[in-house]
């Protein structure tokens, strides 16, 4: 199972603009794996509280209210997602792998985007879905970059998003561990 954070709009169908499996291609570029002009790149977890930690990350030393748990006109929730019918996803935690691409672990953990997105181009261009890596955050949190183009129609959302509130337990839980109070 994955699950991703998005600004949920009610009604939307999973692949439109307030789904959770919209990519805003047209947002991204700046993000660790982003190459807008080759691919969209969607971000999960493997857990439930990484994702929300790289949402509130941005908030660090901060008290946060629920109004920062909107954005984009949607109430952020928290989506749990359907993987059996992705494959095989490349693992970068898996040392073989690194060392056959030629990359060192501080260079797929790295806030660099100058490394870290020609490292994603070069991934996608192998041909495969998407890949694992360890969680800047917390390294037992494993983070997915899955490749929109090649993932379309094989997750399936399982059940309703559940929105995100300052009482919601992946909140307070990441909250803690990047640093934010909740008001």
């Amino acid at each position: 199972m994955l699950f991703r954070v998005f600004p949920r709009v009610p009604e939307a169908r999973a692949d439109h603009p307030g789904g959770a499996l919209f990519v805003p291609r047209f947002d991204q570029g700046g993000g660790r794996h982003d190459n807008p002009e080759s691919y969209g790149a969607l971000y999960l977890s493997r857990g439930q509280v990484g994702p929300v930690a790289e949402h509130l990350r941005a908030l660090q030393a901060r008290t946060i209210r629920d109004r920062h748990l909107v954005r984009a006109g949607g109430r952020l929730s928290l989506a749990s997602l359907d993987e059996a019918d992705l494959g095989d996803l490349l693992d970068l935690d898996e040392p073989t792998n690194l060392v056959e691409r030629s990359l060192r672990p501080s260079a797929v953990a790295t806030a660099d985007r100058d490394m870290t997105q020609p490292m994603a181009l070069a991934i996608y261009e192998e041909g495969v879905s998407g890949f694992e890596w360890w969680s800047t955050i917390e390294a037992s949190w494993i983070n997915v970059t899955l490749f929109e183009d090649r993932v379309a129609g094989r997750l399936e959302v399982i059940g309703e998003p559940d929105p995100l509130t300052l009482d919601h337990p992946a909140v307070r839980e990441a909250a803690e561990a990047v640093g934010v109070l909740l008001e």
